[in-house]
């Protein structure tokens, strides 16, 4: 991008600790494979280079830039699969700093900026993990600490023990579950709101739509790109389609401009292998809807008429609403 035309991507806050950084963040994890077909090291770091340069400065990942002109966000909580394809997860004190050391060590830094747990153990209280996060912070390990997919309960709880700076969610337009409840705790408690996925796995980008999906992406067996279910989706992309027209930008612009004006505490983290993508997704901050466009946009997708569940089956059984962990004096 040509530094005349270049756009300025803001500072926030996230959270009430001192956190701050770029109103939109970057998610790396688009170039493992997860989605696409794995980008080469140097390809990948190219991408988050460029990004830097474009003022991102909120990264899920690092190497070979300037450390104090960035934010770090890495995760714990994940321990594998099981024989049952379901998640193991794990977030006893012991296995909290393991991974904090791991990432230290694999990220080449002193610090993590902001360290989340990944998916909440809903067999440890999580007093204890908190704990153990906050000995990290008082450590100098990490600087604040993140929730991801974590119930009410969980949140209020955690909170009480170490204050959360930023809680990741799946929030897009086509999955807009915790408006009800979450985004009001998050916004009573100080805590700001990162999503992920906020172009719904790419799908609002035409992903499945108008390009086909990587026969390894995982999203080929995601439940809103199945079958029957695609081809009810893509009627609301074609929905999508039209207001951005109206909007005269991209239909990924328009979701994405929707998730970045629901509040100065929501900073989304969109994910891309192509460069073309990453100044495409800084330009849909130059998309400003009304009220009532924010609204017409809202309702292009009513959430009764999208086909499948928002996440894969595998792992839905450790999204937030089953993320409740026993009482802290239950071991």
């Amino acid at each position: 991008m040509d530094e005349e035309n270049k756009l300025q991507i803001p500072i926030v806050k996230l959270g009430n600790q001192g956190l701050k950084v770029s109103k939109l963040g970057f998610g790396c994890m688009s170039l493992t494979g997860v989605y696409n077909a794995p980008v080469p090291e140097e390809e990948g770091i190219t991408i988050i280079k460029y990004a830097f340069v474009e003022n991102y400065d909120n990264f899920v990942a690092l190497k070979q830039l300037p450390r104090e002109q960035v934010q770090v966000a890495t995760k714990f909580g994940i321990a594998g699969v099981g024989p049952n394809r379901r998640l193991i997860v794990k977030g006893n004190p012991e296995y909290v700093r393991s991974c904090c050391e791991a990432s230290l060590k694999r990220l080449d830094v002193d610090y993590i900026d902001l360290y989340y747990q990944h998916r909440v153990d809903t067999s440890v209280p999580i007093e204890e993990t908190m704990g153990e996060l906050k000995k990290l912070v008082e450590e100098g390990k990490i600087k604040y600490i993140g929730l991801s997919e974590a119930s009410p309960d969980t949140i209020r709880r955690a909170h009480a023990v170490h204050p959360i700076s930023a809680l990741q969610m799946e929030w897009s337009l086509w999955s807009r579950d915790i408006q009800e409840e979450i985004v009001p705790l998050c916004r009573e408690l100080g805590i700001g709101i990162v999503p992920y996925g906020p172009l719904g796995g790419g799908f609002f980008g035409g992903k499945a739509v108008v390009e086909s999906l990587p026969e390894k992406s995982l999203l080929v067996t995601h439940p809103r790109f199945l079958g029957e279910n695609l081809n009810k989706n893509k009627v609301i992309y074609d929905r999508v389609e039209i207001l951005a027209t109206k909007h005269q930008c991209s239909p990924a612009q328009l979701a994405l401009a929707w998730v970045l004006q629901q509040g100065d505490d929501v900073v989304p983290i969109p994910g891309t292998t192509k460069i073309k993508n990453l100044d495409s997704n800084i330009y849909a901050m130059k998309v400003t809807l009304t009220e009532e466009e924010l609204k017409e946009t809202c309702d292009a997708v009513p959430i009764e008429e999208v086909a499948g569940d928002r996440t894969y089956e595998a792992i839905r059984n450790s999204s937030w609403k089953f993320a409740n962990t026993p009482p802290k004096d239950s071991n």
